[in-house]
């Protein structure tokens, strides 16, 4: 029995132990029991899962054609670092990450040339109205913020962007507890059960974006997501005229990590939402393997807007192509504490007013 012992209570996980008198698995923790032969399938299950395989085909991007790259100019940020390329065509003097003056360093050459872009669908004035539409309806919000902030800089820029395809084979498993509560006279009770849901199948991934640039948030990025792929088109020079592009960082071997993760995290809540008719549900163990496997390099439209207030910097984006636009804003400590002590009012009238009612 000296193999039982290393088993995990399904409950808590702490190590069960053999119980002579009844012949079952207890924990001495929980003081939950199971059956012998049900605690060995859960165990093997587990065992035979956890053991992902997530490798990719990372050749995205091609060789610039001759002539491709003629008169495109690059220009650094001294201050945060960032690349930004243009066409011949269109002048840049701020950085669009952290509005800081940049100076072009000359003409463009060696990154892959991105697989597609995705025009920009909205302009500058789209752009403004959309940072207007956000102040709106902001009670916290400093009323000054609206009149004395002033927008520094408004730039289209193509973020790069790793996109990553795959085919999935999971096999996961599930913790799934059932809750039972009733009472007499003299105890409440509590039966908690416990079963191990698996779930296998085969789920497909297209388009699963991971943002190529260190100078743009992933957490901005991903806020302003979806982009419709439906819109893509093979990469031109062309699509560059009158805006930025970012010069990507982080290649698509880097970004891998990123991938697995965002895949694994899906996968997992898909297969969840088929568990149902249970209290509680947790992952026990995941087995994922890709198949067909690829990245491709792609631009993506991004509207990034700058603006100052009361010595400070904040920044917006909004999806070039959908609209969506996010940033976080000022808050009025006054009308917060005033709001605060408003909700605490109301709120302390309304127990008065049921003590008053209960004392009558």
């Amino acid at each position: 029995m000296s193999e039982l012992l290393e088993y995990k209570c399904p409950a808590c996980g702490g190590k069960l132990e053999f119980n002579s008198g009844t012949q079952n698995m207890k924990c001495p923790f929980c003081y939950s029991e199971f059956d012998v032969a049900a605690v060995q399938e859960f165990n093997h299950a587990v065992q035979s899962s956890d053991e992902n395989s997530m490798q990719w085909e990372t050749s995205a991007g091609g060789e610039w054609g001759s002539g491709e790259t003629e008169g495109m100019k690059v220009y650094h940020c001294e201050s945060c670092g960032a690349e930004i390329v243009t066409d011949g065509t269109t002048a840049a003097s701020k950085c669009p990450y952290c509005d800081s003056p940049i100076v072009m360093t000359g003409s463009f050459s060696g990154d892959l040339k991105p697989d597609y872009v995705i025009p920009f669908k909205l302009d500058k004035k789209a752009a403004t109205a959309a940072l207007n539409k956000h102040l709106e309806g902001k009670r916290l919000l400093p009323k000054i913020f609206r009149s004395d902030n002033h927008i520094d800089e408004i730039k289209g820029v193509y973020v790069p962007v790793w996109l990553f395809d795959a085919g999935a084979d999971a096999n996961i498993v599930f913790k799934a507890e059932k809750e039972r509560r009733w009472s007499d006279n003299e105890y409440s009770y509590v039966e908690k059960s416990y079963y191990s849901a698996v779930r296998a199948g085969k789920i497909a991934f297209d388009n699963v974006p991971v943002d190529g640039s260190t100078k743009m948030e992933d957490d901005l990025m991903e806020s302003i997501e979806p982009f419709d792929f439906k819109d893509a088109v093979d990469f031109q020079t062309a699509y560059l005229s009158g805006y930025l592009a970012d010069r990507y960082d982080v290649t698509a071997e880097e970004s891998i990590d990123r991938a697995n993760e965002r895949i694994k995290k899906s996968t997992v809540d898909a297969f969840k939402e088929t568990v149902t008719g249970y209290n509680s549900v947790t992952t026990e163990s995941t087995d994922i393997r890709l198949n067909n496997s690829k990245a491709k390099y792609a631009l993506y439209p991004v509207w990034i807007l700058n603006t100052s207030w009361n010595g400070n910097k904040y920044t917006f984006a909004m999806n070039g192509q959908t609209g969506r636009f996010v940033g976080n804003l000022p808050v009025d400590k006054g009308a917060a504490f005033r709001w605060f002590s408003a909700i605490t009012a109301i709120g302390t009238a309304v127990i008065f007013g049921i003590e008053y009612l209960l004392m009558r």
